[in-house]
């Protein structure tokens, strides 16, 4: 990609970045730059010269914690660009680093079932997205290592000791940039069944700001002893609406006809550990799938909890098409931890030095995520706005190679769109088996091609004007 708009990018990233000396921060903004250029998860391989490696190492490893900074420059950067809206969509979620620790002697933790013995990081993060979806930055990292097996009596521990204060730092780290960068902008943050849990769902309702949280489907109503979700299905439907569901790890992007119902409730949400009961006011929309589905394919059905007024079929619908989006921080997972940046590959030796890389490589992974989402919703833009003269000459040299009989190559500016595809298919990609629009993995694998390809038209062409000369 453009060199200019990797260095454009990482000093809008990590320009302004508190890191205790302003030759830290020229380092974070190259670093940064270079791994846009060139993503991966071993210091090694995105870095290509032997001093910018040891001046990478030299920073990672440094005595001075410099993840912090990163993130809070991240962070600010995310909130500057969510100025010109009313509201962000802000998914949260929790993941793993799963990193080689083979003889047990690094300070990681098990991260998965205990049993399979697995070693690495938790983190709960979130990502900012605009009304449309576009990403706009990394919003939050709350990073651990997991201790000694926990009691099976893990609800009867103080709050304070438990995992689920992670996810309540993770929303105050959010709102408080939010509040002091653009306090004329609202978070709505998008939480999945993990985050239906008192600690969090006070938090949330506390902050000032909207959410929406799918529940479990084990709660309480306050003034009756029923539950919700046979509370809320035996009401007649709403209305129907039509939602555009993203491609998921079990099914393809596929529209949903859906019946909905809502209705404002008062939760009754115990808390195991002071043994008080305490009410919560929330509207609950409750959607599912009706009609024929594929085979193979579940039936979609979301019981969500919202702070969000939804008194209309149409705000019902705001609230669910919100909550489908919430879908972008797993493809930011999957981007972050295994595609193109595959930050699970690093090498490093310590959680501190892991944490700082992995937190650069993550505002990488949503830049890569939010250029991948324009290729789709700006399809026609050129792909100069993401690519150098040398690269794409090179991605129309490398298709013409490749390319089918009936396919014919112009040497006009090729668009956004066919940028993409065509670097989806060097990495691999038909179309075949997911029948969606090319991802991240196959896209990377597809760069690693068209730099090395570039690289060498780069060396090529100042050989080609002093020949002419002569």
């Amino acid at each position: 990609m453009d060199a200019s708009n990797h260095r454009q990018w990482a000093e809008e990233e990590f320009g302004h970045a508190r890191l205790g000396d302003v030759r830290r921060t020229a380092r974070s903004v190259a670093m940064a730059a270079a791994c846009a250029e060139l993503p991966s998860g071993k210091v090694s391989k995105a870095l290509r010269t032997d001093a910018a490696r040891q001046g990478a190492y030299d920073f990672i490893e440094s005595r001075a914690a410099h993840a912090a900074g990163l993130l809070e420059s991240s962070q600010r950067a995310c909130a500057v660009r969510a100025r010109q809206f009313p509201y962000v969509l802000v998914p949260l979620d929790g993941t793993s680093l799963s990193l080689v620790d083979r003889r047990r002697v690094k300070d990681f933790g098990s991260v998965g079932s205990r049993g399979q013995g697995a070693r690495g990081l938790k983190v709960v993060d979130a990502i900012g997205l605009a009304p449309d979806g576009t990403p706009l930055g990394l919003a939050a990292m709350e990073w651990w290592a997991r201790g000694p097996k926990a009691s099976k009596r893990h609800k009867l521990r103080n709050p304070k000791d438990r995992e689920s204060k992670h996810w309540v730092d993770a929303v105050m780290s959010v709102t408080t940039m939010l509040d002091a960068e653009a306090p004329d902008t609202k978070a709505w943050f998008q939480v999945d069944r993990e985050g239906d849990a008192l600690p969090l769902l006070m938090a949330l309702t506390e902050s000032g700001h909207d959410f929406t949280v799918r529940s479990n489907g084990t709660r309480r109503l306050w003034d009756r002893c029923a539950y919700l979700k046979p509370h809320i299905a035996r009401r007649p439907a709403n209305g129907h609406v039509l939602v555009e569901l993203p491609r998921t790890a079990q099914q393809p992007a596929r529209p949903a006809c859906m019946a909905v119902r809502f209705a404002s409730v008062t939760l009754r949400l115990r808390n195991d550990w002071t043994k008080v009961d305490t009410c919560l006011a929330v509207q609950v929309v409750h959607v599912r799938e009706y009609g024929s589905v594929a085979a193979g394919q579940k039936r979609v059905e979301w019981l969500l909890l919202t702070s969000r007024s939804v008194r209309t079929l149409a705000e019902a619908e705001a609230v669910v098409v919100a909550y489908s989006m919430r879908w972008r921080i797993e493809e930011f997972h999957k981007t972050w931890k295994s595609g193109v940046c595959d930050v699970e590959s690093t090498q490093l030796r310590a959680k501190a030095h892991v944490i700082t890389w992995a937190t650069m490589l993550a505002a990488v992974a949503v830049r890569v995520e939010r250029l991948k989402h324009l290729s789709r919703e700006q399809p026609d833009s050129p792909a100069s706005e993401a690519l150098s003269a040398a690269e794409i000459r090179a991605l129309i040299l490398l298709k013409r190679k490749y390319k089918k009989r009936t396919e014919e190559i112009p040497d006009s500016m090729p668009t956004l769109a066919d940028a993409t595809l065509w670097l989806a298919q060097l990495g691999g990609y038909t179309g075949k088996s997911s029948g969606g629009p090319p991802g991240s993995i196959t896209i990377g694998r597809g760069l690693e091609q068209l730099r090395s390809a570039a690289a060498i038209i780069e060396l090529l062409e100042p050989a080609k004007a002093k020949a002419k000369k002569r």
